[in-house]
């Protein structure tokens, strides 16, 4: 916490399913913020079918975050930046896996800042072990019958296990 409250982050994303990369990029969040909210879009920005539905994939992130007090796991619809406003965020955290994924990220880093100036977006590239890593990626791997038991915590594994089987 500093002289202006506590420093309240948002990480939003479709998680679907949550990943390690995902949670490697929120346990090193919270090294900078003292609250970090995980918002579950309840409408994706960019168009792919989801494996488990939003109601799901809470029950799981707050699975995985059980023994992280300072996380909170949510769903949100309509602007990012409208979510964050009404949370006092100061950051937005997005994760960068690749080049690829900065173009697409910085027009909507910029887009947020157009429409609230005091955001900061703040990019995170996860561990290089997981620097590969998408859900989606994860999801067909494990359509598939391929082991994705390196890819995703226990809790995960399991419901991806009882969705394919």
């Amino acid at each position: 916490m500093n002289a202006h409250g506590p420093i309240v982050a948002v990480y939003p994303g479709s998680f679907d399913p949550v990943t390690l990369g995902h949670e490697d990029v929120v346990r090193r969040t919270l090294r900078f913020s003292d609250r970090l909210v995980v918002a579950v879009a309840e409408s994706a920005t960019q168009p792919k079918g989801h494996l488990f539905p939003v109601a799901e994939r809470l029950e799981i992130m707050r699975e995985v975050f059980a023994g992280e007090p300072r996380v909170e796991c949510v769903a949100f619809s309509g602007l990012l930046v409208d979510f964050a406003r009404t949370l006092g965020a100061r950051f937005i955290i997005r994760g960068l896996r690749a080049v690829s994924d900065f173009d697409y990220e910085f027009q909507m880093a910029q887009m947020n800042r157009e429409l609230w100036e005091e955001v900061e977006t703040l990019f995170l590239t996860p561990d290089v072990h997981y620097s590969f890593l998408s859900a989606s990626l994860v999801r067909e791997v494990a359509s598939l019958g391929g082991d994705v038991g390196s890819f995703v915590s226990p809790v995960v594994l399991d419901r991806l296990r009882r969705r394919y089987s």
